[in-house]
């Protein structure tokens, strides 16, 4: 029986063991900072074999960087002992819903997902702060206003290290209330007089993006909405990460259409949202679905047996010297392409086309000829998207801001959230109707649940979002009574209010939709003391009798803090049921069955062992007295030798 480890998993370990597997040759060992040995790169041998000519240190070369670059890299790869707790009164459907919407720091979040949904995350968006001067920016814990560094309690070693979680850093601070709630004012805002305005955001953002591209499928793709502030920045960040060859678009939003006259200069009436993938090569658009309006361009004057057709220009320009040739109309008139242009088809491919009632000259047979594209023939994908998106199209903030209102009785807690049907472009461009993920980890009022809502509730689709959210306090941008303290706690309502709309205005209340969602919330581990060391275990000490949960902590809080570990979703399903007596969860059937209940005896695990459950966990404290321990494997040998034992 193996020991859980409880933390996120080792990136930079995971990388150093993929270079030995390509160049061993350029792995050592050396002595960290605990005199203990352990492998390294030499990165002069690892330059060596990749590359024929090695750079000097002062030699320029093309490169984008700002001040703690390196730290916010390295920070990405540092595991986190953080774990998620469940809500359920804050849940809706708590039990049966496949929706996750998750609170708290969203870099932390970030790393215990990567632990489970590696790979397996179809799309992602998000709507960072803008770094206006006027929004939150997430305060990590390498770039806090120089007047924090002076605090005495901060551990800064542990910070580097990666041991200190932005909440418990936050809260000695300032920055944090003991709830985790942000409670950052108009004054401590990133303003342009700061010296680190971009640093601070190019620092936040970064260690973010790296993580998420991780999630990211192979065919999975992100939209980031941003505006010029750092629009520049963005594209050279995600240049980096996502590799210059899987950018896909930069997307222009119309987003206002009144100008603002009190600009000196221009009214600015766009946003841009930057597409990329995580393999172009792999990734699949599906387009925009076809409007009745785009149908209805289509006709059939020649009563073609194929159906309703439109024609297209047949010249093309730059000329193409091999393809300017006569063509002869059926009434017998010549023509050429016009000048500087040449016919689109070469001469045998014209004639095949002529032969099979390809070519249009018009109802009287003297036209100009054109090529008859029939809407029986267009892709099953949709239309292909162009980069200007109109907001007759995806609506604009201020629509935006007026539904929301009326969602809440016409009160308006949020200033310009993101559109519905500008999320649904996005999701309905790289998300079919299958069971995939998705996620939003700047989620806001949590217009990307809605989205999804309404798109599975249109193509019948399943799925499944995560929404990721900071516990920032609630602004009263219009002065109306606030209800929430918090923006998740306005989200989560939104979500509820939405999905209920949603299931009446579709027809769908007995339909199978799923508008609920499981609230978890970001916290400290669930253990006293969670770095074990393989050394610290043997044959005697192996079922200590010492408990290590803390004392607030529910067996539910335990199993969340497991399934990361064994490679199970978060939505998974789970049924509470008693066996001899003691709560036993139950995940997605017997795939996993965990207890955490105390003075667990034979009688219990041989039942469990009885019902071949591929994995089980139970607390090393859970024991009844040394004989079920001494018992235990015996008893698993016997019934179920396949199963998977640990435990926490």
């Amino acid at each position: 029986m193996d020991k859980l480890h409880m933390r996120s998993r080792d990136v930079v370990g995971s990388n150093v063991e993929k270079i030995a597997a390509l160049f061993p040759q350029c792995v050592t060992e050396r002595l960290n900072k605990d005199g203990k040995p352990e492998l390294a790169i030499d990165f002069d041998k690892l330059r060596a074999e990749l590359s024929n000519e090695v750079l000097d240190d002062g030699e320029e070369r093309y490169q984008f960087t700002w001040p703690d670059k390196r730290v916010a890299s390295h920070l990405a790869n540092t595991p986190t002992t953080q774990t998620l707790r469940p809500n359920v009164n804050a849940s809706k459907d708590f039990w049966n819903t496949e929706n996750l919407y998750i609170e708290g720091d969203n870099l932390d979040v970030l790393k215990v997902l990567r632990e489970n949904y590696l790979g397996r995350v179809k799309m992602i968006y998000i709507d960072p702060p803008y770094n206006t001067g006027n929004d939150f920016i997430y305060h990590d814990e390498y770039s806090m206003p120089d007047d924090k560094y002076k605090n005495k309690d901060i551990d800064w070693d542990g910070v580097y290290e990666g041991k200190a979680h932005s909440i418990g850093v936050g809260v000695k601070s300032g920055l944090f209330d003991e709830n985790g709630n942000q409670l950052l004012d108009h004054m401590q805002r990133n303003i342009e007089s700061n010296g680190r305005f971009h640093t601070d955001w190019l620092n936040m953002i970064y260690p973010r993006l790296k993580v998420a591209r991780d999630l990211l499928s192979d065919d999975g793709v992100i939209f980031i909405s941003m505006d010029d502030n750092e629009a520049n920045n963005l594209k050279s960040i995600c240049d980096e990460i996502f590799g210059v060859r899987n950018f896909l678009a930069q997307v222009v939003w119309e987003r206002s259409f009144s100008p603002i006259n009190l600009m000196k200069h221009f009214s600015p009436s766009h946003d841009y949202i930057l597409v990329y993938a995580k393999n172009q090569e792999i990734a699949k658009c599906f387009g925009i679905p076809r409007s009745e309006e785009a149908d209805n361009r289509y006709s059939n004057p020649d009563n073609d047996p194929r159906g309703p057709w439109m024609s297209s220009d047949i010249s093309v320009g730059p000329a193409i010297e091999a393809n300017i040739y006569p063509i002869t109309t059926p009434s017998g008139r010549i023509v050429e392409p016009p000048a500087a242009r040449s016919w689109r088809l070469s001469r045998n491919a014209f004639r095949e086309r002529l032969q099979d009632n390809r070519i249009w000259f018009g109802p009287d047979g003297d036209g100009v000829p054109r090529i008859k594209r029939f809407r029986s023939e267009l892709r099953k994908t949709g239309i292909t998207p162009i980069t200007i998106w109109k907001y007759t199209e995806v609506d604009h903030s201020q629509a935006a801001t007026q539904k929301l209102a009326k969602l809440f009785d016409g009160k308006k807690y949020f200033d310009y959230p993101k559109p519905v049907a500008l999320l649904k472009r996005c999701l309905s461009l790289y998300t079919a109707q299958d069971n995939c993920i998705v996620l939003d980890f700047f989620s806001g009022s949590g217009t990307f649940a809605q989205a999804v809502m309404e798109l599975n509730a249109e193509d019948g689709g399943k799925r499944k979002y995560i929404l990721v959210q900071a516990p920032e306090k609630m602004e009263n941008p219009a002065n109306v009574t606030l209800t929430f303290e918090t923006i998740p706690q306005f989200a989560e309502e939104r979500i509820r209010r939405a999905g209920k709309r949603i299931k009446e205005e579709a027809g769908l209340q007995g339909l199978d939709l799923d508008i609920g969602f499981r609230v978890l919330k970001l916290d400290s581990s669930n253990m006293e003391d969670v770095f074990y060391s393989p050394e610290d275990f043997n044959e005697q000490n192996l079922f200590n009798t010492v408990d290590n949960v803390k004392p607030d902590r529910t067996p539910l809080d335990l199993l969340f803090q497991v399934l990361p570990e064994l490679n199970i979703e978060l939505s998974a399903k789970i049924e509470e049921k008693e066996v001899n007596g003691k709560k036993v969860f139950f995940v997605d059937g017997n795939y996993l069955i965990a207890t955490f209940d105390t003075d667990v005896n034979e009688s219990t695990v041989t039942e469990i062992a009885k019902m071949k459950p591929l994995y089980f966990v139970m607390r090393d404290a859970s024991a009844a007295n040394d004989n079920v321990l001494d018992n235990f494997e015996q008893i698993f040998r016997h019934y179920s030798p396949d199963t998977i034992r640990k435990i926490i």
